[in-house]
């Protein structure tokens, strides 16, 4: 009996895997499998929740250095295209200035994973609006900083 369960348990992983890949193709499949940059930055410069029409929610967290995004990480509570779109999002930032984060979008989200089914895009969107906010957050801080060394 453990042999048949361990073969249909295989069978049944195998089958998952490929309606995943179909789904999200190999590079938004691969991330899915990879989960990276999920996790928390302790002390962030810039950090955002949101929770999308769906219940999802997201968390994004940026850690600068200088005038560039030096880590970003996400935790989300959703399904698998808010994990796969929360990961790009960081990735997206990574390295970049706040105006280059800016240019950060759900399409650019969708383009970098290589396409998103329709009724799963709106995770991107999610994605996209909580990394805005994280900035924006960020730039407040900026913005009172400054002031704060004006005085």
């Amino acid at each position: 009996m453990s042999k048949e369960f361990d073969e249909f348990a295989e069978e049944l992983q195998k089958q998952i895997f490929e309606e995943a890949k179909e789904v999200y193709g190999e590079k938004g499949f691969n991330r899915w499998l990879e989960m990276r940059y999920m996790g928390i930055i302790e002390e962030p410069d810039g950090h955002a929740v949101v929770r999308g029409e769906c219940g999802d929610s997201m968390e994004i967290f940026l850690k600068f250095d200088g005038e560039r995004v030096k880590e970003a990480r996400f935790m989300t509570d959703g399904c698998a295209s808010s994990v796969i779109c929360g990961s790009f999002a960081a990735e997206l930032s990574i390295g970049k200035t706040p105006d280059e984060v800016i240019e950060v979008t759900a399409e650019s989200i969708i383009e970098e994973i290589g396409g998103l089914p329709e009724e799963e895009r709106h995770c991107a969107f999610l994605a996209a609006e909580t990394l805005q906010e994280a900035l924006n957050d960020y730039m407040i801080k900026q913005v009172k900083r400054d002031k704060g060394n004006k005085a």
